[in-house]
């Protein structure tokens, strides 16, 4: 009988003992059989992960009458830990009278009112009843909920909106103590089955939806999910999360003697589906199958056959992997990623460590570099959570959910930037085309980070002096990057980089333009509309400059000046202090010899602009830069790498060609010609390489010297 409430105690997310007995001899649940005591009552991961102060008694009585009555909202946030899809926030919202709750994950506090908007649509068509149900909602003073924007929305829907005293979390103490017990199940599912900590979204939902099933509303007989649905949940499919588990191999075309499933770990359960979550440790994807066999037996064997790279508790870079890491493909149609949010890091090592490296990566080709073990973990997150391949099309792309959700992300920016507004086609304007443009973000290793979609307008097809006037803006040289990075040197300060998402959308335009709606987004009710753009958009010739002009004036206005020869640099003075900032485009190298000054800084742009990237210079225009207390090391192995890959000459052998640096060069009069734009694509490449190789600036010679060997090159006999 210890055996069995012990294991139910797992399975519903480490329950309290007193309230799994209830629910057993209550038969609140279907599935849950009789449970008698344990022995001693002590669940040592309960321990670690819920132990607290003793508290007050609190009152038991219901305040609400019906669903939808109250809701409390609140969001939890900055983690410490940024998750595999890159959410930092949580926004947590629970029914007052039936303490259903709901949980969305945030990249940035500024997407709470699209969540709340996300969760209203989700709550009308799920309750089949108008939105205006929803009769209060109640939060802090917060700026994500203390806005025009959430007002004007409340207003419109009749719903009351009540506040919190300023640091009186008890007035809304029902989603306080909510986010406690997400975070206290969650962070006690991690520690008992040893999961990595980077999966703790995947154990928050888990938790979420475990909860609305077995927990009893205070003062009655009922679970949340009884009270907001109308019936007893079932938890007869409910499973150890972190458990080991097979899952069907229904997807391959599989030969006679190939094994037919795939060992994963078991991480939730689908919520559109009736199919479970998964950690396939084959293809190391997230996946939702309802073909699955669990092995619960396991759980508590520390001979693990699965072992999970692990790291210091940096951001992306803990994730679950097999022993065999290869070269898997992931079928995007069976792999769902969902958001995620990050759990404090426990002061404990990260679960499942590794013993042994693989033997490839300690022992391989000599002239290839040792991959380590963060690296190996970056690459495994990044491949589970983007797409590898960039579409040459949109069709290709509206076909994989990855660069669906990147497009989406797109015109979400556009509508928080307010850039256009849909109208009538005009009859005598030019109306400019727009197109997809698709790039995969690589980190300075080379691993995919992001994928990237950009709406572009076609702008060949603007008329000057019409369309467009004056179209020039400076960008920073890589000269003033080098000094830059000398000035840090000499005064020993640390540089830091971030970057302004979508900056040209930032950017006022003075011309009336017009463009044409984007493929695949074209409006259902206006399929003949246009947008009338109100700021400025990529692609456009004069978008640079608006971008430039609106950066300027703002920092201008905030007491930054401008540098009087390169036009990208802004410096303030402050009696001995010094602060220095390099704009290049949308990206943006700073640093202070006093570190307030640089908080001032990112604090003075995220007012304005919606930043990211924000951390150390690592890696910028191609170089690599790492800086240490003794001085700062650039290089461009990443970039070299490319060109070898770019030219066709990862084949080539290598020798040494000692040479005279008085050497004269002449035309070869016997030699056969070459392609002319692809020896000028090398020599330029050449070129941007003596950035970090002084060595090889010999390339200056053949260019500056004898250029008439830029206009007929030749090969080599």
């Amino acid at each position: 009988m210890d055996e069995q409430i012990e294991l139910w105690h797992e399975r519903l997310g480490h329950m309290n003992f007193r309230d799994l007995r209830t629910l057993g001899k209550f038969n609140c649940v279907r599935g849950l059989p009789k449970l008698g005591k344990k022995a001693n009552g002590i669940c040592g991961p309960c321990q670690q992960g819920k132990q607290t102060k003793s508290m007050h008694k609190k009152g038991k009585y219901l305040t609400t009458k019906e669903p939808l009555e109250l809701l409390h909202m609140d969001l939890m946030g900055p983690m410490q830990t940024e998750s595999l899809g890159g959410k930092r926030y949580i926004f947590v919202c629970v029914d007052d009278f039936s303490r259903f709750t709901w949980t969305y994950f945030l990249r940035e506090k500024s997407e709470t009112f699209d969540k709340f908007k996300m969760l209203c649509n989700k709550i009308q068509n799920e309750m089949n009843s108008n939105i205006k149900s929803i009769k209060r909602i109640r939060s802090d003073h917060g700026r994500e909920f203390e806005n025009a924007t959430f007002e004007t929305f409340c207003n419109g829907l009749g719903i009351s909106h009540e506040f919190s005293a300023p640091r009186t979390p008890q007035q809304n103490g029902v989603v306080e103590r909510k986010n406690r017990v997400l975070q206290e199940m969650a962070r006690v599912m991690l520690l008992s089955n040893n999961v990595p900590r980077n999966l703790w979204a995947e154990a928050i939902n888990t938790a979420c939806y475990i909860g609305n099933r077995v927990f009893l509303r205070p003062g009655t007989r009922n679970t949340s999910y009884e009270l907001w649905k109308g019936k007893r949940p079932n938890v007869s499919y409910f499973h150890t999360f972190g458990s080991k588990c097979y899952i069907l191999n229904d997807r391959d075309q599989l030969g006679k003697f190939d094994a037919k499933s795939d060992e994963g770990i078991f991480i939730g359960y689908a919520l559109n589906s009736r199919a479970y979550r998964v950690f396939n440790l084959k293809t190391l994807s997230v996946m939702e199958s309802s073909n699955v066999v669990f092995d619960d037996t396991r759980l508590k064997s520390n001979d693990h056959e699965e072992e999970v790279i692990f790291s210091d508790g940096s951001p992306l870079e803990e994730v679950v992997v097999s022993p065999n890491v290869g070269t898997s493909n992931v079928n995007n149609n069976d792999t769902q990623p969902i958001d995620r949010v990050p759990l404090l890091d426990s002061k404990e090592p990260a679960p499942w460590v590794r013993k042994l490296h693989d033997k490839e990566d300690i022992i391989g080709e000599v002239n290839e570099g040792v991959r380590t073990r963060r690296q190996l973990a970056n690459l495994i997150s990044y491949t589970c959570y983007t797409s590898q391949i960039e579409p040459k099309k949109v069709e290709e792309a509206l076909n994989d959910e990855f660069w669906v959700l990147a497009m989406q992300e797109e015109l979400s920016q556009f509508e928080r930037n307010e850039v256009w507004t849909l109208v009538p086609r005009p009859k005598t304007t030019n109306v400019i085309g727009t197109k997809w443009i698709f790039r995969n973000k690589s980190d300075e290793d080379g691993n995919i980070v992001r994928n990237k979609a950009r709406l572009v307008a076609q702008g060949y097809s603007q008329i000057e002096g019409i369309d467009f006037e004056e179209t020039f803006a400076p960008v920073a040289r890589l000269e003033s990057i080098r000094l830059l990075l000398s000035i840090s040197c000499v005064h020993k300060f640390k540089l830091h980089q971030m970057d302004v998402k979508s900056a040209f959308l930032n950017g006022f335009l003075q011309e009336e333009v017009f463009v044409e709606q984007p493929k695949g987004f074209v409006d259902a009710h206006h399929p003949n509309h246009v947008y009338r753009l109100k700021k400025a958009l990529y692609g456009l010739k004069q978008a640079p400059r608006a971008w430039y002009e609106r950066l300027t004036q703002f920092l201008v206005d905030n007491n930054y000046t401008r540098g009087s020869v390169d036009k990208t640099l802004f410096i303030k003075r402050d009696n001995d202090e010094l602060f220095i900032a390099q704009i290049y485009v949308d990206d943006i190298v700073f640093g202070s010899t006093n570190n307030t000054k640089v908080q001032q800084f990112v604090d003075v742009m995220s007012l304005e602009f919606e930043m990211s990237l924000v951390g150390e210079l690592s890696y910028f225009l191609g170089l690599q830069i790492r800086q240490m207390h003794d001085g700062i090391f650039i290089t461009q192995a990443k970039y070299a790498k490319n060109l070898v890959k770019k030219f066709g000459l990862e084949k080539a052998k290598h020798c040494d060609t000692p040479m005279s640096t008085t050497l004269k060069l002449s035309k070869d009069a016997s030699g056969k010609s070459v392609e002319q734009t692809l020896y000028r694509g090398m020599i330029g490449s050449l070129l941007y390489l003596t950035a970090s190789r002084p060595d090889i600036s010999l390339v200056w010679v053949c260019v500056l010297g004898t250029k008439r060997i830029l206009r007929s090159p030749t090969s080599l006999p």
